[in-house]
């Protein structure tokens, strides 16, 4: 086993998700801190090899790249057998990946076949005699876990999104690039990647705000929504909801925030009669700032709030709202 760390880099349409960043930025602490490269492994279709120089460039070594029309959309089976090639191959240190839809599905397959150590959802990494440490929030972030690696062998981590700093891009730096050394056919796997349905939406993305306005079931109704739109027009803000919300019906599943919705870290979070439990503060709970607004005093969302306003939404938004708007203007 080498002293390399392996990063799994992922897209976004023709360019590199932001993530990505974020995994050169601590890839290349631990490399340093250890002794070793750091590594990247990239898998997509025709145009993938493109996507290496911006890699290097955030500080990686040298980049493996799967560039495979079978890569072309997410298939487990395939992205499994190519991640695990690059991993035998590298046979690296640590491997890390973002604790998204892709990592959270990869991660804990590829530990399973290299018998390795696993940290789920990390926002610190470190060394600690060669041995991987983890800083993970549990239990809906309420308490925070220090783990570190038992084993001699492969360690996994998978990084909680906007948890560390994206790494600096160093223009005009130099890496290896090699192309993966595997072959598959779409025949060999029963699964296979039919289409990718973008949703249109106006605004900044609910993961990438600096400031998000979310409702819960207080609204009372699909309509009331409306007041929390005004609010993050005027704050450049994205729209999020409980899943109590969603369930209701009152708006659509990608606005969800929450243990089997969206993680967001905005600097400020505005949570609109939501009660906060567990399961909501799982997405919410890396928000910078939180503020809560809701008629119930007792409602646990305050135990976890920086600012609370017990009152009735339908008056202190529209303050709010035009508060903010005069402030900003002036």
């Amino acid at each position: 086993m080498s002293k390399d760390v392996l990063i799994l880099a992922e897209t976004a349409g023709d360019k590199l998700a932001l993530v990505s960043s974020e995994l050169s930025g601590i890839g290349r602490k631990l490399a340093d801190d250890i002794g070793g490269n750091l590594v990247a492994i990239i898998l997509g279709p025709e145009g993938t090899k493109e996507l290496s120089k911006g890699l290097i460039s955030l500080g990686v070594d040298k980049v493996v790249v799967g560039e495979l029309d079978i890569f072309d959309g997410y298939t487990n089976s395939f992205y499994l057998e190519g991640i695990d090639a690059a991993v035998k191959e590298c046979s690296p240190h640590t491997f890390l990946v973002a604790n998204t839809s892709i990592g959270r599905d990869i991660a804990p397959r590829i530990a399973f076949r290299h018998d390795a150590s696993y940290a789920h959802d990390c926002t610190e990494l470190s060394y600690e005699d060669e041995k991987l440490c983890a800083v993970r929030p549990i239990w809906g972030g309420s308490a925070i876990s220090h783990v570190k690696s038992k084993t001699e062998s492969l360690s996994i981590a998978s990084l909680r999104a906007k948890a560390l700093p994206m790494a600096d891009i160093a223009e005009g730096r130099t890496g290896d690039l090699v192309e993966l050394n595997i072959s598959m056919e779409s025949g060999e796997t029963q699964m296979s990647f039919l289409e990718a349905k973008k949703v249109q939406s106006e605004g900044v993305r609910l993961e990438d705000a600096e400031i998000v306005v979310s409702g819960g079931r207080g609204l009372g109704g699909a309509e009331n929504f409306s007041h929390l739109e005004e609010l993050g027009k005027v704050l450049k803000a994205a729209v999020g909801a409980s899943r109590a919300a969603v369930d209701a019906g009152w708006v659509p599943t990608q606005m969800q925030v929450g243990q089997t919705g969206k993680i967001v870290s905005p600097n400020l979070y505005i949570a609109v009669g939501i009660s906060g439990a567990m399961q909501h503060m799982v997405g919410a709970g890396p928000s910078k700032n939180i503020v809560a607004i809701n008629t119930d005093a007792d409602a646990p969302i305050f135990q976890r709030a920086r600012y609370g306003i017990v009152g009735d939404y339908k008056k202190v938004i529209p303050a709010l709202t035009e508060k903010f708007e005069e402030l900003l203007q002036s």
